[in-house]
């Protein structure tokens, strides 16, 4: 019985989350840029010099070349190049030192700021200075940078650290300390290093973004292709989310904290994860299309039917072009 009622609610969900009426992209989803720089969020005290940042900031306000943003009991979430993010902790202050798309460059003054980058073109060129180093992110992944300790951190992906006219290369799962004398990155362990509010709070970030992917990425596919409003890979306002969010151009992939982010066309063959507990789905909204976590307990899904019942097994990986055969679907209890 257990089985039967899961297949049903499953399956009814997944027909009913993809036939949504689906709204013109020029009627409520309107094409608006963003630059890097770009306000997507902000809880609590933040400002840009004078001018406080709130809810109506988000996405009409843009930290130009020369402008500190501040927070203070607050954080912020900053678009920089397509499919990166820079997310601002309490306390902390960055500036922006160069907003071009090939040469992106910000300095964190004090505090803590996060940096997920999802996607990385070779003609990105992206740095994040401190006191005493300059980072150039290399690969896909996520970053960690805390000024007042003088620290940078690598949980997934590949840095370069300039500190003391060195040049010291930090790979995933590795620190540096940039005031050490001997400039060597270290192993850490994650579990003792993610339990902190700004980890917490960009990995749920992470999971609004992928859920407005989900919903933005539908609303571009008609007739079997790529419908009115697309133009490409890129940055796209979803007005239900209030920001915006990255919709990739073919395929999709599975950001560092583990969310799917899709293309139009792919999002409508993909599996659905029924999110519970805090999240749990309630008819009223749509919830994230697969979470890339290992270890969890998962359904097989073959098309739009089911396949066999709950087991355990690794789901695809991370940053593939494509999507064939079973997919292994994530459930949180």
């Amino acid at each position: 019985m257990k089985l039967v009622a899961w297949k049903f609610m499953a399956s009814s969900f997944l027909a009913a989350l993809l036939c949504l009426p689906t709204l013109r992209a020029d009627d409520s989803y309107q094409r608006r840029t963003a630059a890097p720089g770009t306000l997507n969020y902000v809880e609590g005290q933040a400002s840009i010099a004078d001018q406080s940042l709130d809810n109506k900031s988000v996405g009409s306000v843009t930290l130009q070349n020369g402008e500190v943003m501040e927070t203070g009991n607050g954080k912020a979430e900053i678009l920089l190049t397509p499919g990166v993010y820079l997310r601002l902790g309490a306390d902390s202050s960055v500036k922006m030192v160069s907003n071009s798309l090939t040469n992106t460059q910000l300095a964190l003054n004090k505090g803590k700021a996060m940096l997920e980058v999802d996607q990385l073109y070779s003609q990105n060129n992206i740095h994040v200075t401190q006191p005493g180093a300059d980072a150039r992110v290399l690969k896909t992944g996520l970053y960690d940078f805390d000024a007042n300790n003088g620290e940078v951190r690598v949980f997934d992906g590949k840095a370069i650290v300039n500190a003391n006219d060195r040049n010291v290369t930090v790979k995933k799962g590795h620190e540096l300390a940039v005031n050490s004398e001997k400039l060597k990155a270290v192993g850490f362990n994650k579990k003792e290093v993610t339990d902190n509010d700004l980890y917490r709070w960009s990995s749920l970030r992470s999971q609004y973004l992928s859920e407005a992917n989900v919903d933005t990425a539908r609303i571009y596919y008609a007739n079997g292709w790529y419908g009115p409003g697309w133009w490409g890979p890129g940055w796209y306002w979803n007005p239900w989310f209030a920001g915006f969010t990255f919709v990739p151009g073919g395929g999709f992939f599975y950001n560092p904290f583990g969310w799917g982010f899709y293309s139009p066309l792919f999002v409508t063959r993909a599996p659905v994860v029924i999110v519970r507990g805090p999240h749990h789905f309630d008819g009223t909204r749509p919830v994230a299309i697969g979470q890339g976590f290992k270890n969890h307990a998962v359904t097989s899904f073959r098309g739009s039917g089911i396949r066999g019942g709950m087991s355990a097994s690794r789901p695809a990986a991370p940053h593939a072009s494509g999507f064939s055969g079973t997919h292994s679907v994530p459930v949180h209890r």
